[in-house]
């Protein structure tokens, strides 16, 4: 078939091309125009689905983890000892990692968007897997996705253009995000800033048209893109004055005292996931991630004498190993218990653990080694057919992005990759 291609011999553009209008200035994206011609979602059905991310940045022992036998007539490992009671919800899934990821404790950067971006520090990162989810389906919800982390900004999130979203660490503060109504002088700010921030378009829209008629077909077609993206932006910020005027849900519930101690590993885990079950409960939002990031001080547990960081960095020593098996079967345990208090069922007999997917991976396999291969994986809920160990070889990983493409059919959306995925994941059923 011929191919026709399409050469503008006008002036070149400028890569200062603005568009002005009304006083408001809009910058366009790059534009084969501004270099010489020759130069070198499926509607949702039933109740809603959500997605929860818990990601370590100090990894699991998977020799503590994973039961010995593969399939669904497995021993439950020493982590999984607690969660018996769990086992129907839960698959495991080990010898998988995301392929051509490394760079150690860089590759937290990797953890949601399987790109090789922590490896070189060249590639820029892409759209994590929460994010893609809130873009397309994060508009139902007054929050389209919360961020969040145990301690600091970093969070394993990022935006289609790569850009990194700061988390927030305060259960206190996500409370009053989420719970407590601003004044109404608040909120009338709130609201002058968004509609400020909704009529772009309409201001620069005459220039628009000019700049469009000097393109050449290919131009048009990116410039059409980047439009209907700001337009989207307003549609997002149109309805974000819409929840402005809403009155946020109201809990039961105190709001959190925030725990002073940042060792505290767990007990901040905790906390912030009676935050997060809320925010699930509520209706707040669908889409969340949760980074539980190294610690480096002794977590106040007992038995436990050293800190974390240098825990995980074990060399095999067996003092070390046995204090971070004390540590980890922690962090499981109270994840278990999240899992828990989502399972409890309503007056129809479901639950929000049947249709919330919960992930719990990192970026390390192991971290003393700081390999990024074997990573550790739970999925949990989200109406899969669960009780089963998934076994692939951990010589030869198997691709989790295809666990990624799964859940994000999950929710309804109709598609067949994300990163390096080479089709869905293997072995895993939906009910």
């Amino acid at each position: 078939m011929a191919v026709t291609k399409h050469f503008s011999f006008k002036q070149r553009l400028s890569r200062r091309t603005m568009l002005r209008g009304a006083g408001v200035t809009l910058g366009i994206p790059w534009l084969s125009a501004m270099q010489s011609a020759f130069a070198g979602p499926a509607a949702q059905q039933g109740p809603p689905r959500r997605f929860v991310a818990m990601t370590l940045g100090l990894g699991l022992l998977g020799e503590n983890l994973y039961p010995e036998q593969p399939g669904r007539d497995y021993a439950p490992s020493k982590y999984l000892e607690p969660l018996t009671d769990l086992k129907n919800q839960l698959t495991l899934i080990s010898g998988s990692s995301h392929p051509g990821v490394s760079g150690g404790h860089k590759a937290e950067a990797s953890i949601l968007t399987a790109n090789p971006a922590g490896a070189s520090g060249r590639a820029k990162n892409s759209i994590s897997l929460d994010q893609y989810m809130a873009k397309y389906l994060g508009h139902e919800t007054r929050f389209p996705s919360l961020v969040l982390s145990s301690r600091g900004s970093s969070s394993p999130s990022y935006t289609e253009n790569g850009a990194m979203i700061p988390a927030e660490d305060s259960p206190s503060r996500l409370f009053e995000r989420l719970f407590i109504d601003d004044t109404p002088a608040e909120r009338e700010r709130q609201a002058e800033r968004i509609r400020e921030g909704r009529s772009i378009m309409d201001l620069v829209r005459d220039d628009a048209r000019r700049l469009a008629r000097e393109l050449g077909p290919g131009d048009r077609d990116r410039l059409d893109a980047y439009f209907t993206s700001v337009r989207e932006l307003e549609q997002r910020l149109a309805a974000s004055e819409d929840w402005a005027e809403r009155p946020k849900p109201k809990v039961h519930v105190p709001k959190p005292v925030d725990i002073s101690n940042p060792n505290d590993f767990v007990g901040r885990q905790r906390l912030m996931s009676d935050v997060v079950r809320l925010a699930l409960e509520t209706d707040s939002t669908r889409f969340i991630t949760y980074h539980l990031g190294s610690s480096g001080g002794v977590v106040p547990i007992p038995g436990v004498e050293e800190g974390y960081h240098s825990l995980s960095h074990h060399g095999r020593d067996d003092e070390k190993l046995e204090q971070l098996a004390i540590v980890e079967a922690e962090i499981i345990k109270a994840w278990g218990d999240f899992l828990r208090q989502l399972a409890a069922t309503d007056e129809r007999g479901t639950s929000l653990l049947d249709n919330t997917s919960i992930l719990l991976t990192s970026n390390l396999g192991n971290a003393s080694s700081h390999d990024n291969r074997n990573m550790p994986v739970v999925l949990a809920g989200g109406g899969f057919r669960h009780g089963q160990h998934l076994a692939f070889d951990r010589k030869n990983n198997y691709p989790l992005p295809n666990l990624y493409v799964s859940l994000l059919n999950r929710l309804g959306m109709e598609v067949d990759q994300f990163a390096t995925s080479t089709g869905t994941q293997t072995g895993l059923e939906m009910v």
